[in-house]
């Protein structure tokens, strides 16, 4: 039984998210892109909480289904937390996921974490905590939860980002960094990045949408083989802590290009910069002045202690997708949003029964009985055979399917030499 996952979720308790994220429709959601576990997100929050617990029952250890549903969708208890701290008199920020096994367990998590700072001001609290003080917390109450660092190199937030101050994990989490096994590539990063560095070579990498509303889930998700009656918490966590390829057989990725801070630069100018480039330039932006954010490509070359291209002989596979409203979107030339573009979307989920089966398992043949141009467009996502615009800055980047952007966008600039 293929079981793809989405940990990393946020609910409408969280800044700058949907307030039509419920559960019921996290659970929709879930359905229509394939994703058989997808976290709560936000357990932190005492109002989220309150709705996990009226509206979830217990299912396969450690897993949660919606009260009454029969569609299978399984829920596992998690959050974000920002633990934010001094290290050598500077001021750190890390994001960090959780993953509990129980009501009980994220009750007692709660209590301890409130200490720290206020839960109720944001799904995901900002705490006066250490990353290793966190961990410590959490698993000195059940060593069954699952921690790992959120979208580990983005610059703001990432425990190895390039505002982060922090070459490793171990820096990060001190002596707390023993019951870390996983990190989170993040949107602007895939795995091959994370390969160049043997540091990484202990840590499991997995990927997780980190939405801010339901189609956004499933962006990026990992996927795992278990047997009708194998699928648990304890088995899922456990296939990742041993990279154990039986089980745990893959990662859905982003194409890295496409994420907020794969260049670096600066968005105010539009100034969009390589590492080479913005090594010239002394970090720099070369219209204004001003610091340019280092990017995550920059970032993990100034770490690498490998090639582009190496792969550890224990390597978890992965494969780049491109949501299927974001294709469509391309392919018909309107909004992502737009009637046309749901309609479409809405008769190919009926046809092959997710978003997943249409843009990874379905034959070109078949998707071309429906749509000649999107069948062309997802082959060659398939075969990696787009044109790919980085994003810098906090600016998503963009996939050119089928080549036909001729010059960069409007206030887009791809290089500067």
């Amino acid at each position: 039984m293929e079981v793809i996952a989405d940990f990393h979720i946020h609910s409408r308790f969280a800044m700058a998210c949907s307030k039509n994220i419920t559960l019921q429709g996290l659970d929709a959601g879930a359905r229509q892109k394939g994703i058989k576990v997808i976290g709560t997100g936000d357990f932190t929050h005492p109002l989220w909480l309150d709705e996990i617990k009226r509206n979830l029952v217990s299912a396969e250890k450690g897993l949660w289904s919606l009260n009454g549903s029969k569609t299978g969708t399984r829920f596992a208890l998690t959050t974000e937390v920002s633990t934010i701290f001094e290290r050598n008199g500077k001021s750190k920020k890390m994001h960090n996921c959780i993953v509990s096994p129980t009501l009980e367990v994220v009750e007692q998590i709660n209590e301890q974490l409130g200490k720290y700072g206020s839960l109720q001001s944001d799904g995901r609290p900002a705490l006066s905590m250490s990353a290793s003080e966190l961990v410590e917390i959490v698993h000195g109450i059940d060593n069954g939860s699952f921690i790992f660092p959120a979208h580990s190199w983005t610059p703001w937030f990432g425990a190895l980002g390039s505002f982060s101050g922090f070459d490793s994990i171990a820096e990060a989490y001190e002596d707390m960094a023993k019951n870390i096994y996983a990190i989170e590539s993040g949107l602007s990063a895939d795995p091959s990045m994370c390969w160049r560095l043997s540091s990484l070579d202990k840590y499991a990498v997995i990927s997780n949408s980190d939405p801010h509303s339901i189609p956004k889930i499933g962006r990026e998700a990992n996927v795992f083989e278990f047997g009708e009656r194998e699928l648990s918490l304890p088995a899922i966590t456990d296939a990742i802590k041993k990279k154990d390829r039986k089980h745990f057989k893959m990662t859905i990725e982003f194409y890295p290009e496409e994420g907020k801070y794969h260049y670096d630069g600066h968005r105010n100018c539009g100034t969009r910069l390589s590492p080479d480039e913005s090594r010239k330039y002394n970090g720099r932006c070369p219209v204004c002045g001003k610091k340019a954010t280092i990017g995550v490509l920059h970032r993990v070359e100034e770490l690498a202690d490998r090639p582009e291209g190496y792969v550890p002989a224990n390597a978890i596979p992965f494969v780049h997708v491109v949501p299927l409203s974001e294709v469509l979107s391309y392919v018909t030339g309107k909004g992502d949003k737009s009637m046309y573009v749901q309609n479409l979307y809405s008769k190919l989920i009926d046809r092959f029964g997710s978003e997943f089966n249409t843009t990874m398992n379905a034959s070109i043949e078949q998707i071309a009985g429906v749509d000649k141009d999107l069948a062309s467009a997802i082959g060659r996502i398939r075969e990696e055979k787009v044109h790919l615009i980085p994003g810098y800055d906090g600016e998503f980047g963009v996939v050119d399917i089928m080549n036909k952007i001729k010059e960069e966008p409007k206030g887009r600039q791809q290089s500067l030499m």
